[in-house]
């Protein structure tokens, strides 16, 4: 019996030698830089897990967010098209509640401008963020949950060792050919490269009419068309967008904010025009509100390319009825500079009255 109670302690004794020693690695190698940064470091298109280290390890003084419509910007082109130091923190799909969180954190660490890429789709309603399952909120404050779950990760000690094995010179040249076979996330060797499309990518291949008209067939197909409208409701989305973004400007009067709204291309109106109209009335009625309420902020300044028919309503521009190409990329970039489509706060629907008529006279050719 006490030679079994033996084996039974040394199973528990080297169970939480493995952990502490697990807990040590990822101290040591820090592989979301969350205690220091690194000249080593690789980065991680999980972007909401890789946000909270990049806030704390890189110099910014400005911050890039959005949605899946921003998540290609490259920071070298954002600094050079815009005169600024930027950390781009767009996730895909995000929600307002998260997005105003992470903007948080990245303004208490330095950031005194807001680039922000807003989608109506952002205010549907959806989890408080202190119970968000997708983000962790302690990870991002430090707390001591957050911490304890960052250094007893098993995924993040498999990282580490990667890491520590990338680091050895016979090995960095193979490791480096294996790693998009291997299951690693930290992969990245250069910042700039998150959610960055390839200098050689295929723009015509992946970005042209034909995907345009057939997502557009897709979506409006009767048996998804009820899709177009999931999660939208009027009075929660206000809300959201008083509780997150206004409430989120008006606690950094010191802080400028360009917000713009992304130049879709027409066919996601005419698609909830002919198949879900009362979508559409959400969408301008809850736009019409927000170009109202964000033209009345001194530290605002509001963007809006959807009504820019020479962009909008060439379908080659576009990989579905919303992702630009990142041909646009640079033009937005351009008229962020340039301030050429900024709403002017005496007209603030002027640009959105436009979009309604466009969107009603549309008809799709044949």
């Amino acid at each position: 019996m006490r030679g079994t109670f033996t084996s039974v302690n040394r199973l528990l004794l080297a169970s939480i030698a493995c952990v502490l020693g697990a807990a040590a690695l990822t101290y040591a190698v820090d592989p979301l830089q969350l205690f220091r940064p690194s000249r080593l470091a690789f980065y991680s298109d999980d972007t909401r897990v890789q946000n909270a280290g990049l806030i704390r390890s890189q110099s910014f003084d400005t911050a890039f967010m959005g949605t899946s419509l921003a998540i290609h910007f490259r920071q070298s082109d954002i600094d050079r098209a815009l005169g600024v130091h930027s950390l781009k923190l767009a996730m895909t799909g995000s929600n307002s509640r998260q997005q105003a969180f992470v903007l948080e954190q990245a303004i208490d660490r330095g950031a005194r401008r807001v680039i922000w890429e807003m989608d109506d789709f952002i205010f549907v309603d959806a989890a408080d963020i202190e119970t968000d399952p997708y983000l962790s909120v302690d990870l991002y404050r430090g707390t001591a949950k957050g911490i304890a779950s960052y250094l007893f990760s098993t995924a993040m000690a498999k990282e580490s060792l990667f890491a520590v094995l990338r680091s050895v010179p016979p090995l960095r040249r193979p490791l480096a050919r294996a790693t998009p076979y291997l299951p690693v996330k930290f992969a990245l060797a250069d910042v700039d490269d998150i959610h960055a499309l390839p200098r050689n990518f295929d723009v015509a291949r992946s970005y042209n009419a034909a995907k345009t008209l057939a997502s557009f067939a897709y979506i409006t197909a009767p048996s998804r068309s009820r899709f177009l409208g999931e999660g939208y409701g009027y009075d929660a989305m206000v809300r959201h967008f008083e509780q997150d973004a206004v409430g989120l400007i008006t606690r950094h009067p010191d802080v400028t904010f360009d917000i713009y709204f992304p130049p879709y291309s027409i066919l996601q109106f005419v698609a909830m025009r002919d198949a879900s109209p009362e979508t559409l009335k959400i969408v301008t009625d809850l736009t019409a509100i927000i170009a109202q309420r964000l033209t009345q902020f001194p530290n605002v300044r509001l963007h809006d390319f959807r009504a820019i028919k020479a962009v909008t309503h060439d379908l080659n521009n576009y990989g579905d009825v919303i992702h630009h190409s990142p041909v646009v990329d640079a033009m937005v970039l351009n008229w962020l500079g340039s301030g050429e489509y900024r709403v002017d706060g005496k007209k603030p629907t002027a640009s959105l009255d436009e979009l309604k008529a466009q969107v009603e006279a549309y008809r799709l050719q044949k």
